[in-house]
């Protein structure tokens, strides 16, 4: 379904440049407000991250929503995942987020969730799409919405992620540094762990609107490797500037990723026999991982990159664990949408139960050596299925029979293909790629 707005995530883009503008923000609140409302849903939560733009576009939505008839619940900053816990708990609520993840300040977006906690499907973004075509009239002013403000909505959330862990687990023995990319989780994820038992060592938690993920956050991981070094502490966690990417850093300064992430969760929930069913990675989840699933005897699939096509195959195959190498992880056993919070109190809660350092748990899978060629088009078109670039990864894959990958996309968003081999030899993935590379290149060259 073709959509002009939003994208896989919502709808983002920099401040200033359409759609990411004050007007088209007042227009998509009143569309928004409009087919929610039909839906039955007669307030709309709106929670942002700590971006400058933020108040500008919380202001244009909240008066768009109350045009519409919508009530407004204001929540200020909140993890995008907060929003979709409490539009959970509040009847006939649904929310809205105004965010732009892990972009630099002078990106913004919007993410919506449904009255359960899910992002929209694509029939309801379709909807809203098609008002915002429409000429915007407002409702008798008796009918106009009403705007407030939850003043406790950071109690129930810290509340809701501590009661995602056992009541016998405790994380006094853990000493952590938390970085929280001077984004919406600044407030709340040093007072969960803390709350926990944990020794917390905040750093990205002083927000000035234009350092949202400057240097810091799971994005950009060398402050947190420098500061658990310098500390000594046990480990280190990153959040992205919403609050639903995790990254993790040992004790000796090594990168422990989405994949790695997943993995201690799975084998935690495996070994405890809580694993239903089995996993979800997505098209870019390495080849290890699978590798380690089999191990196991746990079934896995691949999903299209973005996670909700992780949500999908999960909610379609009734399993609970997924997620995505970047640190957007799924457990659906705790809550409705990726959540990093609750995704690092469920590994620290499996380095408690193991008695094992996360360096230790995270061995249990072997990461392959894994290469990545762009190779760039004079524009955006389809050469995948050309006959010797097939050929080519036949060739490859045919090599690698059983000790590794290959896989082949076209960029959603520049004019490139992305070349990935995955293998267990560093040098031998590394030709393999240039191999195939050099014949999309040279196929792009003759058409």
């Amino acid at each position: 379904m073709s959509k002009k707005y939003f994208g896989t995530d919502g709808i983002r883009g920099t401040v200033g440049q359409e759609p990411i503008t004050p007007e088209f923000m007042l227009k998509l609140g009143w569309a928004a407000g409009k087919v929610f409302s039909e839906k039955g849903v007669t307030r709309m939560l709106i929670g942002k991250d700590t971006r400058i733009s933020g108040y500008m576009f919380e202001s244009a939505l909240e008066a768009g929503l109350v045009a519409a008839g919508v009530d407004v619940l204001m929540l200020g900053p909140m993890p995008t995942p907060a929003i979709a816990y409490l539009a959970r708990t509040f009847r006939s609520c649904a929310g809205i987020v105004i965010s732009a993840s892990h972009n630099p300040f002078h990106d913004n977006g919007i993410k919506f969730f449904s009255a359960e906690g899910q992002k929209l499907d694509d029939e309801m973004e379709a909807a809203i799409e098609a008002l915002l075509d429409q000429p915007m009239d407002m409702v008798p002013s008796a009918k106009l919405g009403k705007t407030r403000r939850i003043d406790d909505a950071r109690g129930r959330y810290i509340e809701f992620c501590k009661g995602t862990i056992e009541r016998s687990v405790s994380f006094d023995s853990l000493t952590v540094v938390v970085d929280c990319a001077n984004g919406a989780t600044y407030k709340m994820a040093p007072d969960v762990l803390s709350e926990l038992g944990a020794n917390i060592i905040p750093i990205g938690v002083k927000p000035n609107g234009l350092n949202i993920n400057l240097d810091c956050g799971s994005t950009s991981l060398d402050a947190l490797r420098s500061k658990v070094l310098e500390t000594g502490a046990d480990l280190g966690v990153a959040f992205d500037g919403d609050g639903d990417r995790l990254m993790m850093v040992d004790h000796l300064g090594e990168v422990v990723d989405g994949d790695e992430l997943i993995f201690i969760i799975a084998k935690s929930l495996y070994d405890r026999g809580r694993l239903k069913g089995g996993v979800v990675g997505t098209l870019m989840t390495n080849y290890g991982f699978e590798l380690a699933m089999k191990d196991l005897g746990v079934d896995f699939c691949r999903a299209n990159v973005g996670d909700r096509y992780v949500m999908a195959q999960l909610k379609e195959r009734g399993w609970v664990v997924g997620g995505e190498s970047s640190g957007h992880i799924l457990c659906l056993d705790k809550t409705s949408t990726g959540d990093g919070i609750v995704s690092a109190l469920q590994v620290l809660s499996a380095l408690i139960q193991s008695g094992k350092s996360l360096s230790e748990l995270k061995k249990g899978m072997v990461k392959l050596p894994q290469t990545m060629i762009n190779v760039r088009l004079p524009e955006k078109r389809d050469v995948l299925g050309e006959e010797k670039i097939k050929a080519a990864v036949v060739d490859v894959e045919t090599i690698l029979q059983g000790r590794g990958r290959v896989l082949l996309r076209a960029s959603g968003t520049e004019p490139l293909i992305r070349v990935m081999v995955e293998g267990d030899d560093t040098s031998e993935v590394a030709l393999l790629a240039k191999r195939i590379a050099d014949v999309v290149q040279d196929v792009v060259a003759l058409s």
